[in-house]
């Protein structure tokens, strides 16, 4: 069984409620009718329910009434969400009638049967974008405890089971914090670690904090950076198993790790990669995908105190159905 075999298998053996706020787009209409008739989830559908109706029709998807279909303009429960917002954002400037109109967005209105306690994750994207995704997300579910910053995790499928985890490597940041601080970088490194627990199923998550030095080998302030942020890491977490700074070869190679770091646990045996930056880590999985021709999954978002999951808007119907899968296993660990 492969690594999106075994994603699919654990989020059918306890189904979790996924919102999809962009019901009326036919992507993502054609990933649920798929998901619900495999038993993937229990979906909450957000649209106009006779156009979604329509659409299925049109599509030949019979599945959708499996779901529960909820139009936000005309739902019973709208004036309750409203007020649920309102005492969030009040603080913010945010007035009744400002909440009122926000809760017609579905973006917004998804978000807000999450924090309500109605659903376990959310994922849009396919007709929004990154920020439209992001912002109802943080404004209405925010960051987990202890949390100061979104990031985003790759999973990488690559040919080469001698690396990783049989193969398989867990990187991040590749998608949200451009250029993250000591404290911010600990805490992608945690976060990081989690999904590689929660969706690539890493029972033994080994982290390794890159860099263009290995123990000292090189001198500068982003250096420092790193160590820095593996120190907090360790603080933080203590039974984690991580290490660093680390170039990227000591990371992968046994050989290489025990010459530029011995003593190391991680050193040559890393299934975790955090990038020191934004920039070296989307140019990095990048690389990888397509010079190393790996299979990229993501960007997974992390961080969110309940799981909210952005696609790009030229996904495909089984880029969605996947991601609803990643989606529901990282709700199960939280």
């Amino acid at each position: 069984m492969n690594l999106i075999e075994s994603i699919v298998q654990r989020a059918k053996a306890n189904k979790q409620r996924i919102v999809l706020p962009e019901a009326t787009e036919e992507r993502t209409l054609t990933a649920a009718d798929r998901a619900l008739a495999d038993g993937l989830a229990d979906l909450i559908l957000l649209g106009n329910v006779d156009e979604i109706h329509r659409l299925a029709d049109k599509l030949g998807l019979t599945h959708i009434d499996q779901a529960t279909l909820v139009d936000p303009a005309t739902s019973p429960r709208r004036e309750e969400y409203a007020q649920l917002l309102y005492e969030l954002r009040k603080k913010k400037g945010m007035t009744i009638e400002q909440a009122r109109e926000k809760v017609l967005d579905p973006l917004y209105y998804g978000c807000l049967i999450i924090k309500n306690g109605d659903a376990d994750g959310q994922i849009s994207g396919a007709l929004s974008t990154t920020g439209e995704t992001l912002r109802p997300a943080l404004q209405i579910i925010k960051c987990a405890p202890g949390i100061s910053c979104v990031s985003g995790a790759m999973l990488l499928l690559t040919q080469t089971p001698e690396f990783g985890e049989n193969g398989v490597l867990v990187v991040g940041d590749v998608a949200v914090t451009p250029m993250p601080d000591a404290k911010q970088l600990s805490q992608i490194a945690l976060c990081t670690a989690q999904t590689a627990r929660s969706v690539a199923g890493f029972e033994d998550p080994r982290v390794a904090m890159l860099s263009f030095s290995t123990k000292g080998s090189a001198s500068h302030e982003v250096v420092d950076k790193v160590i820095e942020a593996t120190r907090l890491a360790r603080e933080a977490e203590p039974t984690l198993k991580i290490d660093g700074e680390l170039q990227a070869d000591a990371a992968l190679v046994p050989s290489v790790g025990a010459k530029k770091a011995p003593g190391s646990d991680i050193a040559g045996h890393a299934n975790v990669l955090v990038f020191p930056n934004l920039e070296v880590g989307n140019i990095g999985y990048k690389l990888v995908q397509r010079l190393g021709r790996a299979d990229a999954i993501g960007p997974i978002l992390q961080g969110i105190a309940r799981p909210v999951n952005d696609l790009s808007r030229g996904c495909s119907v089984d880029d969605i159905y996947k991601l609803i899968a990643i989606t529901a296993c990282q709700a199960m660990a939280d």
